[in-house]
């Protein structure tokens, strides 16, 4: 029988800055869901850095309406309380004054997928902060496209045709401009491609041998959104694993190397992506971006407790890697590589001042 997986994450207050949400914010958007949840089989609200977000089992397949309105009105409960408390950036994903149809280019990050569930379903749900979609670009290639990364390529006959890639160019803002690509056959191009994490991302990952779909990740731009920059992505994704797809350790070896992505401190620079336990606050500079993964066995649609895949003492290493490779980054300021280019600061303060120089510009002439 078809299962519906959603995540729906949105900041909507947060202590001291962008730490975390508060203690009365999470529990209300849970006591909300709770609630209101006769229309879902299961579903776990949680915390990454300064965004909540609930993941939701149904029978009602992607884009249902009763099911996005839940989360948004949970998230409008909780911008209540964030109000009361005097949290910071109260409702700050909310970028509509009202529900319509769905939460898609309503400010929150969505992820959905429906498939015929397994006898046993693995899968895992990562959520992000501080950074954008292209956050997962270089971990989803490695994991579905490189052999040197994932050994199933080549020792798992379900696996050896590979995976088609939907990449969406996320800058087009007049609909879902999408394209396809398999690995291997049309490995180069994907590369080609998914370097550029700040206008094509993956939407979604799928089995060529099966035809099932492994992989959803968030693609929306907030800058998109609202016209101007009002913070940066902060991706979800879902992955499920095992069989036909990549193993856990597969899918979670590349964040290992605490790749630069774009975020940190008013998501204008660029900083090492560390994975770090769920319910981790954000801190050092904004950030560093941060990534949490939560493992999930599911049957019939009802989850087992989530168990944190980057709690484990091998990440500890990793942690202190990225943090030595966020400071050696912060070291060069605003200099170069250490800040996003000029059409990723586009919505921020510094476009305006180099317009009101612009004038003062003059072309020399010889005397």
């Amino acid at each position: 029988m078809k299962v519906t997986l959603s995540i729906i994450k949105a900041d909507i207050g947060s202590i001291g800055g962008h730490i975390c949400p508060s203690r009365q914010l999470l529990e209300t958007v849970q006591r909300y869901v709770a609630q209101h949840s006769s229309m879902l089989i299961d579903h776990y609200v949680s915390s990454t850095g300064d965004d909540i977000a609930i993941l939701m089992s149904h029978r009602h397949g992607v884009g249902y309406e009763p099911v996005h309105k839940l989360a948004w009105d949970a998230f409008l409960a909780g911008t209540e309380v964030a109000r009361q408390q005097g949290l910071y950036g109260a409702g700050q994903d909310l970028l509509k004054d009202a529900f319509s149809g769905n939460v898609h280019g309503m400010g929150p990050a969505v992820a959905e997928m429906e498939f015929n569930e397994r006898p046993n379903e693995p899968f895992l749900f990562f959520a992000a902060d501080k950074t954008d979609p292209g956050a997962f670009n270089l971990p989803l290639y490695l994991a579905f496209a490189d052999p040197m990364n994932t050994p199933g390529l080549m020792l798992a006959p379900n696996m050896a045709q590979g995976f088609r890639f939907v990449i969406m160019d996320v800058n087009h803002t007049e609909g879902d401009r999408i394209i396809e690509l398999s690995a291997p056959k049309e490995l180069y191009e994907i590369a080609a491609l998914l370097r550029d994490t700040e206008r094509y991302v993956v939407e979604s990952v799928w089995s060529v041998s099966s035809g099932e779909q492994a992989v959803v990740a968030s693609t929306s731009r907030l800058h998109n959104i609202a016209g101007k920059y009002t913070g940066k992505d902060d991706p979800v994704m879902l992955v499920r694993v095992q069989k036909d797809f990549p193993a856990t350790g597969e899918i979670l070896a590349p964040y290992a190397i605490g790749s630069y992505v774009a975020g940190g401190m008013r998501g204008s620079h660029q900083m090492p992506l560390m994975p770090v336990p769920l319910q981790s606050g954000i801190s050092y500079f904004d950030g560093p971006p941060v990534i949490t993964c939560a493992a999930f066995a599911m049957h019939d649609g009802r989850f087992t407790e989530p168990v944190d895949a980057f709690a484990h003492p091998f990440w500890n290493r990793v942690r202190d890697t990225v943090s030595d490779k966020a400071i050696g980054m912060r070291r060069q300021g605003f200099f170069g590589a250490a800040m996003l280019p000029m059409a990723e600061l586009e919505y921020t303060g510094i476009m305006e001042n180099l317009k009101a120089l612009e004038p003062r510009f003059r072309v020399r002439t010889s005397s």
